[in-house]
């Protein structure tokens, strides 16, 4: 029997920044986080530098960049603003979300089908550039076919349904995801995951063989308040492994 596929950890900083924002100053530095998941093995440090720079600030890619030989995956809006960022910086990947102003965590994915005209030359120059597009959906057919018109060659499937649900209903929102993980697979396009996901319910997500990557923030960060980054990362690690053996 062959070794199931390897399941990356991305962890994404930005609460990190969030606490550093809310007092001013330089502390807690997200640089030094970015430091500590790339020696506990995690696999790739997200950050999302949003219109309004809630956390991540534009001179913190730059540093995280040259912190960690780690690959930085830039949680970007499709404006030209965030286009010109993300190809001054050159991310390893860049993944377009939907963001409004007004909420507190991205809401949904990103409604690629609808959007289609508005994100094909943002993706083409993106990928022309050299970085690897991932566009951040729900997983869903219909989007999975926007993506791959597109020509994207990730996406990462929003696991709030999910995380948020329970009983019946998250048994069927995870089918939902492993459907579309194995029909990704099948259209060319490599599967991630994320949003909500936690100690209590990363297990069944992290099964789903096709699945590439996790991306986990903010669970990460709050327990981190109470166990230390390290060990928060090492436990989250031990948990996708677990699942994935």
């Amino acid at each position: 029997m062959t070794n199931p596929r390897p399941l990356r950890l991305g962890v994404n900083i930005d609460h990190v920044a969030t606490i550093r924002n809310a007092r001013g100053g330089d502390h807690p530095d997200p640089v030094r986080a970015a430091e500590i998941v790339a020696a506990v093995g995690g696999d790739g440090i997200t950050a999302h530098l949003r219109e309004d720079r809630r956390h991540i600030r534009d001179e913190d890619l730059a540093r995280i960049q040259a912190a960690t030989d780690l690959p930085l995956n830039l949680e970007m809006a499709a404006t030209e603003e965030m286009l010109a960022i993300a190809l001054r910086h050159s991310p390893h990947a860049a993944c377009i979300v939907p963001e409004k102003r007004e909420e507190v965590t991205t809401e949904g994915g990103l409604d690629a089908a609808g959007l289609h005209n508005r994100l094909a030359p943002i993706v083409a120059r993106l990928s022309d550039a050299g970085i690897r597009v991932s566009l951040f959906i729900e997983p869903s057919e219909h989007q999975l076919e926007a993506a791959r018109k597109l020509g994207a060659p990730v996406v990462e499937f929003h696991t709030g349904e999910y995380a948020h649900a329970s009983g019946e209903e998250q048994a069927r929102q995870l089918e939902r995801i492993a459907q579309m993980a194995a029909h990704a697979v099948d259209l060319g396009i490599e599967p991630h995951a994320g949003h909500g996901l936690t100690y209590d319910n990363v297990q069944p997500v992290a099964a789903i063989p096709q699945l590439a990557e996790l991306n986990i923030g903010h669970y990460l960060i709050g327990e981190a308040v109470f166990v230390g980054l390290e060990t928060a990362v090492r436990r989250m690690r031990q948990l996708m492994d677990e699942a994935r053996a």
